[in-house]
């Protein structure tokens, strides 16, 4: 099969449950998504890759989030990679895809080739942010990075900040068939144990630094059927990950027929930017006309560029900043 063909689970999110295990989960393809973030930017391989993995986790993570939503994962770091930030957008309505997108701020001279993608972070947060709209008080939480990942950080995450064992099983990378060019494709699968009516874990956990691990949540049986379905997950390869030949009904199946495995409508999510012209004029309006004079161009315009799609902006100064009028119906 041609890699740069459409196949029906290309760029999806498909929610389960394994009725067995009281455990919940979600399979996720991301392939023009992906090719599509990562067109936008000419990053080096070790940026990419972390900037892939970020995508993919918040394309498992933002599937819950109800219509209208955003959620954010940053990672930040003290590193070459300072930033990578990723937005998911919940669909207006129902059957409309999510949106994706993604950046990353890095320093080129200090990348090092000997280094792992995630050891140039060299240590930091990481953040999931869910805003639920005009008039609503963001939630944010934050973990220090752990583990050799940014899974591991997301897994510390859950099971720190929700005390929801959590697991992520991820594959990435550029693949390419005979006669196509090269192109992204990524694929995982996410498994979270349904939260107890009162989580309760006393004292420090087990992992590192004395975070909270998914063995000190769980006990008796939650724990065992627990161990038995990450058992099961650590026997997919990476090809079964990515597809594109194995249907995520099918690896769902083929790892978990024995819990129950039942799945729900799969989401479709796309490569997606909110930025706008009067966006960025809104943005720019708490400077004052000598800061904005500052930023004037040597063609006596403002000029901004957007971070996650490219799109480049330029405005009149005299219309922007805490000063600037714009004259209603003048045609100049």
């Amino acid at each position: 099969m041609s890699l740069s063909a459409r196949i029906a689970w290309d760029d999806t999110v498909l929610p389960f449950q394994l009725d067995r295990s009281d455990i919940r989960g979600r399979v996720a393809r991301l392939d023009g998504v992906l090719e599509k973030v990562l067109e936008q930017h000419n990053y080096p391989p070790a940026v990419e890759a972390l900037v892939a993995e970020t995508a993919l986790l918040t394309a498992l993570i933002g599937q819950t989030i109800k219509l209208r939503w955003r959620l954010s994962i940053q990672v930040r770091g003290s590193g070459a990679i300072r930033l990578i930030a990723t937005d998911y957008y919940a669909p207006a309505a129902e059957g409309e895809p999510a949106r994706i997108r993604a950046y990353a701020a890095f320093d080129q001279d200090k990348l090092d080739p000997a280094k792992t993608p995630f050891q140039q972070i060299d240590g930091g947060y990481f953040t999931i942010l869910i805003d639920q709209g005009q008039g609503m008080m963001p939630y944010q939480g934050i973990t220090p990075l752990s583990g050799s990942s940014l899974s591991d950080c997301a897994q510390t995450y859950f099971a720190q900040s929700e005390q929801l064992p959590t697991r992520f099983a991820l594959s990435f990378g550029e693949a390419q068939s005979p006669g196509d060019p090269a192109a992204w494709r990524a694929g995982g699968v996410m498994l979270q144990h349904m939260p107890k009516a009162s989580p309760f874990a006393s004292g420090g956990g087990s992992g590192e630094g004395g975070l909270l691990e998914a063995e000190d949540i769980l006990d008796g049986d939650e724990h065992e059927n627990w161990n038995r379905a990450n058992m099961l997950l650590d026997t997919a390869d990476e090809l079964e990950l990515i597809g594109p030949q194995v249907a995520p009904t099918e690896l769902l199946v083929r790892l978990f027929h024995e819990e129950g495995p039942r799945v729900y409508d799969a989401q479709p999510v796309a490569f997606g930017c909110t930025c706008a012209a009067e966006k960025v004029r809104e943005s720019l309006s708490i400077y004052s006309s000598e800061d904005i004079a500052t930023m004037v161009t040597e063609d006596g315009i403002v000029t901004a560029d957007c971070q996650f799609c490219g799109a480049h902006y330029e405005f009149d100064p005299a219309t922007l900043g805490v000063d600037g009028v714009e004259a209603p119906g003048d045609d100049g």
